[in-house]
């Protein structure tokens, strides 16, 4: 299917985060009720810690500026900084896309990521065709039926908390996925991590990293329509600001084999990404007041009850401006021998939900173990990859390197 692609105060803080997680125990325990009854990857997109981007308040005269060592980098790769800030980032000459794990560049432009952009913004969709999705059907359980989108309650911030939209820029324009806001195991209450999907944030094979990534939990916190958003202000649309992403790892498999069609580099298609605020000090997760442990070692589809996945779907009939989920027991899809088994649930949600997690409650707490991936063009299921040692890795290393900043 696809390539799915305001602040609080401190003291309801603490409120959210109950509300949030219990929220999404009760969706998935109570759905649950009423139902019947992984390979390695390397990581990439390891931070480098000379290369820190940090958000530049600006100065007196109002003018964004990007900080020194950003400069340089963009420099160094034949950028001219001031075109860049005054749009030169929408060039995209083939020869100077960076591609690279170590290249990934993504200044902070204050107030890029207005109302109005982040509602045009168009589903980064990838579709699998009938022949991939049979690959290896010796493997793969028959296609689950599917399973209608139900529209989240609202508030989000009560329900689903960790749930927003993931904007970014591409050749094709701006576009969007979903994310989850996960826990930084190095500095407990205080991450700035947020799970996606590696095509959300890296073109694949054929290009680079996308540019101008930015993070908005919440989007739309009471789901409004789109006349009910036509003026509306950012603390509506963003209730708790736009995060940018100033660093961002996904596998080395998925930046050497990933595809726009098709389901290369799916099983691999996952990706990391830390936050800072266009302003302020807190951490998302201190301003959001939720974020969810990610599950490593989630076991076989076969053991597995239930799983649900979240996130804003923008291809008809949806429209992006509202979150959703599904829940389901999952299956395996194989697209190859030669590849990890992938989980796959039926779910009508079309692309704009890629990127968005995976959720499963252990032992009553509620868990990341997947993202979404694919699914096919008639939008009957999604697949996300099972996450193992080399998605651990990755994670690790931007905890270990960036969290805390």
């Amino acid at each position: 299917m696809q390539f799915i692609p305001g602040s609080a105060t401190p003291r309801r803080a603490r409120r959210r985060t109950v509300l949030a997680a219990t929220g999404l125990v009760a969706a998935l325990a109570l759905t649950a009720t009423a139902c019947d009854g992984s390979g390695k990857a390397d990581a990439a997109g390891t931070p480098d810690a000379a290369a820190s981007q940090s958000v530049d308040s600006g100065s007196d005269d109002g003018k964004v500026r990007i900080p020194a060592d950003i400069a340089d980098k963009l420099k160094g790769h034949g950028f001219d900084v001031d075109k860049w800030q005054r749009g030169g980032w929408k060039d995209w000459d083939k020869d100077k896309w960076l591609s690279e794990a170590k290249d990934f560049v993504n200044p902070v432009i204050k107030g890029l990521w207005q109302p109005e952009r982040m509602k045009s913004a168009q589903e980064a969709d990838k579709t699998v065709s009938t022949q991939d999705a049979v690959a290896d059907q010796g493997v793969s359980d028959p296609a689950p039926r599917p399973v209608r989108a139900q529209a989240e309650k609202t508030p989000y911030h009560e329900n689903a908390a960790p749930v927003g939209k993931v904007f970014f820029d591409s050749p094709q324009g701006s576009m969007v996925c979903s994310g989850t806001v996960v826990k930084d195991v190095n500095h407990p209450g205080k991450s700035n991590l947020v799970w996606t999907a590696g095509h959300c944030v890296h073109a694949g094979r054929d290009g680079g990293w996308y540019r101008n990534i930015a993070f908005v939990p919440a989007y739309n916190d009471l789901g409004k329509s789109a006349p009910q958003l036509s003026n509306a202000k950012a603390s509506e649309v963003a209730p708790y600001g736009a995060w940018w992403a100033d660093w961002a790892s996904t596998s080395n498999q998925w930046i050497q084999g990933g595809a726009e069609t098709g389901g290369a580099g799916a099983a691999y298609d996952y990706a990391v990404l830390h936050v800072k605020p266009e302003s302020g000090s807190r951490s998302l997760e201190e301003t959001v007041g939720a974020a969810l442990d990610v599950d490593f070692s989630a076991p076989p589809a076969a053991q597995v009850a239930t799983m649900g996945a979240w996130g804003y779907p923008a291809a008809p009939p949806y429209s992006g401006l509202n979150m959703f989920r599904c829940v389901d027991r999952p299956g395996r899809l194989s697209l190859s021998p030669s590849l990890p088994t992938m989980y796959r649930i039926g779910c009508t949600m079309t692309g704009g939900s890629s990127g968005g997690g995976w959720f499963r409650v252990v032992d009553g707490r509620t868990k990341l173990v997947s993202n979404t991936s694919i699914g096919p063009a008639d939008h009957t299921w999604l697949a996300g990859p099972q996450l193992g040692q080399g998605a651990e890795a990755l994670y690790q290393n931007m905890s270990r390197t960036y969290g805390g900043r």
